[in-house]
């Protein structure tokens, strides 16, 4: 299955690719403690360029001990992000990752599945089979959610990990355009550096475990340059409990030192 929309397509509208370049460089201001800030700060944009009133973010791992008949091919979805979801979507998401971990995804994830590895830009219909339209899994994971019709961009990391975004439309929308499909294209394509970076901040696919979100405020925390004794005071904890997360966080990204962790930012930056 090939991408239906390369990039060799018409580019955007002038005032779009301006609005593209100015989100690029607004993502090179973020410092890096505030790496999920930016992560927001660029579905928002995206969803502002495509008329989409929420969108997912999704970092996926492939783990290499996948059975030969695993329907995933090994990838499975470990942390996820949201722009503007209804309150049920988490748990609505948490059902769908469930299924996939006992190797029940319905189709759209199984084309998704078998273009891991790939960039590519899709809409719905691509992923879909027109009789899926017509499931539980439709009604189930869209329409429960207000959605009508999905962009999904998969991005590789590298060979083991990638970030996949899906921009929704509501029910009293039109359906999505190879136009949109381009424009979400040309934005997403270029910021290599800045997945790496927030796979990184989460440790997922670089640090041996994912990053908790309590060890996640104290890296954030770390990035900033504070003393232990400055983010257990803005953390309510004792300066032992984050003494002890800290070391965690070492033990998981592989390093022994403040410095040594920092140097894996500066490494990819």
């Amino acid at each position: 299955m090939s991408n239906p929309h390369p990039e060799s397509e018409l580019p955007p509208p002038l005032d779009i690719a301006a609005r593209i370049s100015e989100l690029w460089d607004e993502l090179a201001g973020f410092p890096a403690a505030q790496f999920l800030q930016s992560r927001d700060h660029l579905l928002k944009t995206l969803c502002s360029l495509v008329d989409a009133p929420q969108a997912d973010w999704i970092g996926v791992v492939r783990f290499a001990s996948a059975s030969s008949d695993d329907p995933m091919r090994g990838w499975r979805p470990r942390t996820v992000s949201a722009h503007n979801h209804l309150p049920l979507a988490e748990d609505v998401m948490q059902r769908a990752f469930a299924a996939m971990d006992r190797g029940e995804p319905d189709v759209t994830t199984i084309r998704n599945v078998e273009l891991a590895g790939q960039y590519r830009v899709l809409l719905l219909k691509d992923l879909a089979t027109p009789e899926w339209f017509e499931s539980a899994s439709y009604r189930n994971h869209y329409l429960r959610l207000g959605r009508k019709d999905s962009i999904w961009a998969g991005i590789p990391v590298n060979d083991e990990v990638e970030v996949q975004i899906g921009l929704h439309r509501g029910l009293d929308q039109d359906n999505f355009s190879a136009s949109d499909a381009e424009v979400v294209s040309r934005t997403v394509r270029g910021l290599k550096w800045f997945y790496r970076l927030q796979m990184l901040g989460e440790g997922i696919g670089i640090a041996s475990a994912p990053i908790t979100p309590t060890e996640g405020t104290v890296l954030s925390g770390v990035l900033q340059g504070l003393s232990e004794k400055r983010i257990a005071a803005a953390n309510d904890e004792s300066p032992h409990t984050t003494h002890d997360h800290i070391k965690s966080i070492y033990r998981k990204y592989g390093v022994s030192s403040r410095t040594a962790l920092m140097a894996l930012w500066l490494h990819d930056m």
